[in-house]
């Protein structure tokens, strides 16, 4: 009984240190299992995925989401490949997708293509989905051109649509070029290939010749694809562009030879203007003579070689003569009036 008192006054303070470490310890059993995923690696442990503790603190502290690599590495696992996660952060820190890097090298062995994870890493660096280049190879894949007109040599144009199996080339879709490549070369070729037949009939009658001419070209050569084959799909006459041109230039022909008679027809005009011009003038020089006519007269008069009665004779001529003259007019009048 004398005992009592002094448990009694030495409990609360134990259970208050005894909840207080209980809680540092709750707290910190929190953050390990929140730093370190231990059901992550409980799970990589039972499917075989060789990843330690540490190497998943070393993926918190090189801020990598460890889901990102031991996911992939738990599938590649189960499928039979070798993988270190090493490789895989070293291409997820890279700004790869190492979930599609893996599913490829799945793919690719499943269809005994030989890829190698640093080849498959290189092709999804360089922009490309690896994954689906794997299924092209296996599965080749289609591409339709859209409808593109070549004119032959008698003008008639001829609009074909073509359909191109390609198969991806594993080894050059690294550096190799793409499907706007292939449709740009097979557009070119039907281009030649219509534009070098004599008629547009001769095109419709064998489309076949536009796929032998362009695979006979090798225009898979520096793609990232193998043209398998290239059928003509869809065949048409459009427009007559030989008519359109001829007619054209004949419109430019007429245009030039108004324009030049246009010309021709201003330059008389203006040389008629002058000839009136010229006209004038040569009438003002008669008028100016005329004007010294009396002035000589006075003159003859003033020096006696003139009489009166010569004077008088003059102006009687010069009556007679306009006399005449209306006379003349008159009959030129009435002649003209006369009905034929």
């Amino acid at each position: 009984m004398g005992n009592t008192p002094i448990l009694l006054q030495a409990n609360p303070e134990s259970f208050v240190a005894i909840g207080i470490i209980a809680v540092i310890i709750f707290i910190l059993l929190i953050l390990f299992f929140r730093f370190v995923p231990v059901g992550l690696w409980i799970t990589a442990y039972f499917s075989g995925a060789k990843v330690s503790i540490g190497n998943l603190v070393g993926m918190r502290l090189r801020r990598v989401t460890p889901s990102a690599i031991v996911q992939p590495l738990i599938k590649a696992t189960k499928a039979g490949l070798i993988l270190d996660t090493n490789q895989l952060e070293a291409h997820h820190l890279a700004g790869g997708n190492v979930n599609l890097v893996v599913d490829a090298l799945i793919a690719a062995q499943r269809a005994n293509i030989d890829l190698e994870f640093e080849q498959a890493a290189a092709i999804d660096l360089a922009g490309r989905d690896v994954f689906e280049a794997v299924q092209v190879s296996v599965n080749p894949k289609v591409i339709e051109t859209p409808v593109i007109a070549g004119v032959a040599m008698n003008g008639i144009e001829v609009m074909a649509k073509a359909k191109v199996t390609v198969r991806a080339n594993i080894e050059r879709l690294v550096g190799g070029a793409g499907e706007e490549t292939i449709i740009a070369r097979v557009g070119e070729g039907i281009v030649t290939t219509v534009g070098s037949s004599e008629t547009h009939s001769v095109v419709l009658e064998n489309p076949d010749a536009i796929s032998q001419t362009i695979l006979r070209k090798g225009l898979d050569s520096g793609t990232a694809f193998e043209i398998l084959s290239i059928d003509i799909a869809d065949v048409d006459v459009g427009r007559n562009i030989g008519a359109k041109l001829q007619a054209d230039q004949a419109v430019a022909d007429k245009n030039v030879a108004q324009a030049k008679a246009e010309e021709r027809r201003a330059f008389a005009v203006a040389e008629e203007q002058e000839m009136l011009a010229e006209v004038q003038r040569m009438r003002a020089k008669v008028v100016e003579s005329e004007s010294q006519v009396p002035l000589a007269i006075a003159e003859a008069f003033r020096q006696g070689n003139l009489g009166v009665m010569d004077y008088y004779k003059l102006r009687n001529i010069e009556s007679d003569t306009s006399m005449r003259d209306a006379i003349a007019g008159e009959g030129k009048t009435n002649n003209s009036t006369e009905p034929s």
